[in-house]
Order: C-alpha cells, then structure tokens, then sequence
C-alpha cells in the first residue's frame, strides 16, 4: 500500500511538505505543491482519513449503527443517510451490529476513539450506561434518559390507522402480530395504537408477541396458527413479518386477502415487481433519515434544540392484501 512516505520520495520532498499539501495547511511553493500532487496522482495515493481526522482533532466522518443491514427499511434508511452526508462533505461508516449487544457496545467504544464527528443509531439492546452526549448522537426509535434526540415515525398513529383498514377491508377478528424489545421503542406504540382503536371502535382482537428476536420462525408461526385459526386481519408490526405470515398462510391453504386481511409497516414493498403488494403504513423513510442528519448537523455545531423527540406522520398505502 502507498503511504506519505513513498509520495515524499517521488517528489524529492519531505514528508511536511506531503502534509501541507493534502491538509491544506502552511506555506508551499506553487511548483513544490505541483510535484506533490503529480506523485499523488502518480502513485493513486489516498490519505488515511482516520487518521487525519484524529491528528487535526476534527472529523468529517458519521457512523451509522444499524440492527441489520439486511433489512430493507434499514438499507433504504441507510442510502438517505449517505446521500445526505454527501451533500455537505461527509463520509459515512457503516456499524452493523446484527443486533447483538455486545457488538454495539464495542462498536461505540470504538467511535469514541476514532473521534466522529456523530453518530446516528438504531439500537433495541440494553446499552443506556454506554450511550452519552460526549459525541453528537441522534436515535432512531428508540428513547434514551440521557437527553438524546429521537426521530421516528407516528408509530402510534400507525397503529390505529392499520386497525381502521383492516376493519373497512370487512376484518371483525383482526391481530396484532410482533415481537416484544427488551428496552421500550416507539415501534411498541403501533401495538397501543391498535389496542387503542380496536378498542374505541368495539372490535374483537388478538395480541400476539414472542420476544424480540424471534429465533424460531417455524414455531412462532405454528404456535399462531394453531392458536388463532379464525382471525381474518392480521396487522403485523414490519412489512418483512407481513411478507413471511402470508407466504406461511398460503402453504396451509389461507389465502390473503380473500381470508385474511393483511397490513404491514415500512412501506418497503413499494415495487410492483413484489406480489402481492404488500398494503402497509408507509414510513417516511426518506424524511427521517435527512431530518436525522440535519438535527445532528446542529448538535455538531453546539445549536440547542427546540425538542427531545420529532415525530413525522404515516400513511397508509394501499396493496393487494386487503
């Protein structure tokens, strides 16, 4: 790998002047910086960012600390966030923790010493003692006690528009179906908002939740379709729960919607290249992620806050399973 010392050598400088040059800093003679960067682009050199930004003590780097990269509406999230960095100059790191604990929390330790500029992360672990304003943090989701701003979606609200569709799609047994976080997220408000409605509306439901993450997809769903043979809604807390109900329900002869209705959350399926079309309560995903970087733009620049948490509205976007 080429290092400062090899551009130097080319172009019979000293390793200062290669400094100056790539930092933009102190005196150098027009043609001493030509050769400097002639040998850089000679030799295809790329500084080492990291270590640039610890040494001058400022970053344009922000870490993202995903669950799953995997997960579509993570993936999605995360190809806004990049794009809006971009936009001003900033790079992005990608932190996939997998959803394990101790990954997040080594992966925390490690921004701390690498100096970023921010973070923006999704986590659903116990880890509030290694979470701390001592770099600019905005959460997704997910509340903290220590102040940190939170963006999210209306999941409440999500909650009871799904309940209300289900309902007008000719659902009167419809179930929550989901997965319960050890720390409390807002995704848990879409639960609330359906009892909540269903409630209101007098309708007849069913709650059902196993610990998050479920491990065990096939006794989760056995267990459901054992239990609850005549529900006819189904609202399940993430479109790629909704997606893997329906392709269980089909194989034990359920069809969707004709059964049951069924809703998802996230928005993800918006292809007509997936089939059925998922009918789901759209994140907007796009709005969040700018909004995420834009809030923590301001942190970095030391601006306070109007608020602790910014909530932006859903919709309900029409599928073929209902």
């Amino acid at each position: 790998m080429t290092s400062i010392k090899d551009v130097a050598m080319l172009a019979g400088v000293a390793v200062g002047t290669v400094s100056r040059v790539i930092n933009n800093s102190g005196a150098v003679k027009p043609i001493t910086r030509r050769k400097v960067e002639e040998a850089i682009q000679e030799l295809n050199y790329f500084p080492n960012e990291v270590a640039r930004n610890f040494k001058m003590q400022k970053s344009k780097m922000v870490a993202l600390l995903l669950p799953s990269i995997w997960n579509p509406f993570f993936s999605e999230l995360a190809y806004y966030i990049e794009d809006e960095l971009d936009q001003e100059g900033f790079k992005l790191m990608l932190c996939n923790s997998g959803g394990k604990p101790e990954k997040e929390l080594y992966y925390l330790d490690m921004l701390r010493q690498n100096k970023v500029a921010g973070i923006v992360g999704i986590t659903y672990n116990d880890i509030e003692s290694s979470v701390s304003n001592d770099i600019p943090i905005v959460s997704i989701d997910r509340h903290f006690n220590k102040k940190i701003t939170c963006v999210t979606s209306d999941n409440y609200e999500g909650g009871r528009l799904a309940l209300r569709e289900l309902v007008k799609a000719g659902a009167q047994k419809p179930a929550f179906m989901g997965s319960i976080t050890s720390v409390f997220s807002e995704t848990m408000n879409r639960r609330k908002g359906f009892i909540d409605e269903a409630e209101a509306l007098g309708v007849d439901y069913i709650i059902y939740e196993k610990s998050d993450p479920i491990i065990d997809d096939q006794a989760y769903f056995d267990e459901f379709f054992g239990t609850y043979p005549d529900i006819d809604g189904v609202f399940a807390i993430t479109d790629m729960l909704a997606a893997n109900y329906i392709d269980r329900a089909t194989k034990q002869g359920i069809s969707v919607p004709k059964d049951v209705k069924v809703i998802g959350y996230d928005g993800i399926q918006d292809s007509p290249y997936f089939h059925p079309i998922l009918s789901t309560i759209r994140q907007p995903v796009e709005e969040m992620a700018r909004m995420s970087i834009r809030l923590l733009y301001s942190k970095m620049e030391g601006i306070s806050l109007d608020q602790q948490v910014y909530r932006i509205p859903v919709m309900f976007k029409q599928g073929e399973t209902t």
